[in-house]
């Protein structure tokens, strides 16, 4: 189950995870969150979380191109 878990995770952003590390909440109520949330508003938390894993991919991309420079 946790080789299932790793590769969803990898492959989907790992958003909740790192929202769960800098918050301090456990990872599956982040999630159970906006399953709910995506229920009961039709979808709409869909978008935060593509905004969230966009900005968290830029930001990735950032930090390597900065340690590249320094070196």
């Amino acid at each position: 189950m946790k080789k299932i878990q790793g590769f969803v995770e990898h492959q989907i952003f790992g958003v909740c995870t790192r929202l769960g590390e800098k918050l301090g909440i456990a990872t599956s109520s982040i999630r159970l969150s906006f399953i709910y949330a995506s229920f009961f508003t039709f979808g709409s938390p869909i978008l935060l979380y593509i905004a969230l894993a966009f900005v968290m991919n830029i930001r990735k991309h950032l930090r390597r191109f900065n340690a590249a420079w320094y070196y």
